[in-house]
Formats: structure tokens, sequence, C-alpha cells
């Protein structure tokens, strides 16, 4: 059976970074047990870091861990090489660019909290789901 390639929204990632008792820090947790195979792209990913950066200050991660978490992600995913652009997909730019990461690479999954902003992505064959349902999908118990 063929594991799921998964594309992160950043909002999974901030929550992740905030709590180790979410779905979302369960998900991270997973990224290199071979369930599933993440997705990033370079505009992906310095998303990832400027929204992670931004915990910097207010919670005890340091900017050294923030790099170290999103260099691991790095070396786990597979990365996207966007050639075409499907904008304007979406309502915010920043979602279209998480899709097009999904697109781009075959991905059967975008997970993130914002299920409603990813509505269309349907029509790619790309399922959006939350956390704690993906987990459920890939026979994860927590």
């Amino acid at each position: 059976m063929k594991v799921p390639r998964v594309v992160l929204d950043t909002n999974v990632l901030v929550a992740a970074l905030r709590s180790k008792r979410g779905a979302s820090y369960q998900v991270l947790m997973r990224v290199d047990t071979g369930l599933y195979e993440p997705v990033v792209s370079v505009p992906l990913v310095l998303e990832y870091e400027a929204a992670a950066m931004k915990l910097v200050g207010e919670s005890r991660l340091t900017a050294h861990d923030v790099e170290t978490v999103i260099d691991y992600i790095c070396a786990q995913a597979v990365a996207a090489k966007v050639f075409y652009l499907w904008r304007p997909m979406l309502n915010d730019p920043k979602d279209d660019m998480v899709l097009e990461a999904a697109v781009a690479s075959g991905c059967s999954h975008i997970v993130t909290f914002n299920l409603r902003d990813f509505a269309g992505a349907e029509r790619f064959g790309i399922r959006v789901m939350a956390p704690q349902r993906f987990l459920a999908e890939l026979g994860v118990r927590r």
C-alpha cells in the first residue's frame, strides 16, 4: 500500500510547536515514520519559518529550535517543484501556495485547521482534513 503524500498547512506546524498535547503535534512527530510522506515547497518552508519564528519570545522556543524543526521537516520531505501556478484558486494566496505544492507533487491530502479555506481542492483529487481526522485515517490512536 502506498503511503499518502501530504502537505501540512502552516497552522498545523504552529499548533504543534505551541503544544505537545494536540493532534498537530502527533502528526509532526510522525513525519519520519513512513506513515505518510510530507511535502514542502520553497515558499511553504519560508512561510513555516516566518510563522514559527513569531513563537520565539512568546514560548520556550528559541530561534535555533525553530530552525532545527524546520530543517528536520525539510530533510524528511519531498520537495515539490511547482511549475504551474493555480492562482487565484482559493481566497487566500497563502492557501494557493499550499494547494500548488500539493498538486505539483501528487499529494492525496492537505492537513489543516482551515478546512473551508481549501474548498476546491477536491477538484485535484486532494482530500482536506484536520490533524485529528488525518491521524484516525492513518490508524493512529491518541
